[in-house]
């Protein structure tokens, strides 16, 4: 096995996971299967689409493999007759069990799309700018039954620019990650690295993103706000909810130093960048937002047809 190319089994699911199956290709590692999620229904028309891994893989001429729980008996048997000898995932979006960890004896990597131990979990390029971060980054370590606990080969630094968005780092970060891959692989192989037990106390955690966590609070400051907008863009997207109708703010610019006196939530200025909502402290405009029911708007689109409404104020429900 040193000296050969590792059969791997790839699981992985959205966009990020992308580059790293592309790479592996390029680099002629022999991937025995893609696992991936089913296809799901997506938008208003619910139009049945594979995931992006899927495309990839099928571009490709792999084979792709979709159980709706990677549990199953069924499911763990069919992996099994693969024999893989290393599984590499990123962000496939199911817990594996440890029956399929034990499957390769090279071991179970994952390409996680933080500086670990910080941001364990789901969603973790969400969370960090979510939290003000500055820096994030990725890490390749081995899998193990606690969630995103096991040994670090290597990691990666990236700066989380002041206006970068979700899907914009996340896209920063699937390149890293892909190439961060590629660099350790033959060293882990070759067992010329060693791998690094995480310190469990400096763990910090990013759960799944559920619809509470997309309902924007003007209460909280307006850089918050601000973040609160980027890391939801341009998926799942930000909402508050303007008199009855909710409504989604897929992008904003802040006002840290609008210090004029309103209620949050209030607009206080219908300006031509879009409304100008007051937030805890300072005030953000909204630049792109979309009704429930309507087709996305700029800003200055949507303040149009604000002039005769009595009530402009955004809130939480």
């Amino acid at each position: 096995m040193q000296n050969e190319k590792p059969r791997i089994l790839f699981m992985g699911t959205p966009q990020f996971a992308v580059s790293a199956l592309e790479l592996l290709i390029e680099h002629h590692y022999p991937v025995v299967c893609v696992v991936t999620q089913p296809d799901r229904a997506v938008g208003r028309k619910r139009i049945l689409t594979p995931p992006p891994v899927k495309e990839v893989a099928l571009r490709h001429g792999l084979e792709v493999f979709q159980p709706e729980r990677i549990r199953r008996t069924e499911a763990l048997e069919k992996i099994a007759q693969y024999h893989p000898d290393l599984i590499v995932t990123a962000a496939y979006g199911q817990i594996l069990p440890v029956q399929l960890l034990a499957l390769a004896p090279v071991g179970a990597l994952n390409v996680h799309a933080s500086l670990l131990p910080k941001y364990r979990g789901a969603a973790p390029i969400q969370w960090a700018i979510m939290r003000g971060e500055k820096q994030t980054g990725v890490t390749i370590m081995t899998m193990v039954k606690e969630l995103d606990a096991g040994p670090i080969w290597d990691s990666v630094s990236v700066d989380i620019g002041a206006d970068t968005t979700y899907g914009e780092l996340q896209d920063m970060l699937a390149q890293e990650g892909a190439k961060l891959l590629i660099e350790v692989l033959p060293k882990i192989v070759r067992k010329d690295l060693q791998a690094k037990e995480q310190n469990a106390q400096e763990a910090t955690f990013a759960p799944p993103i559920k619809r509470v966590d997309e309902q924007l609070d003007f209460t909280q400051l307006s850089q918050q706000v601000y973040n609160h907008v980027r890391a939801l863009s341009p998926v799942p997207g930000a909402y508050t909810h303007l008199g009855d109708q909710l409504c989604k703010v897929w992008s904003a610019k802040p006002l840290h130093d609008w210090h004029g006196v309103a209620e949050p939530g209030m607009i206080v200025e219908l300006s031509k960048e879009g409304p100008v909502i007051a937030c805890g402290r300072g005030a953000i405009i909204a630049t792109k937002v979309q009704l429930e029911g309507k087709k996305i708007q700029s800003g200055d689109e949507f303040v149009r047809g604000l002039h005769h409404v009595d009530d402009l104020r955004c809130t939480k429900q």
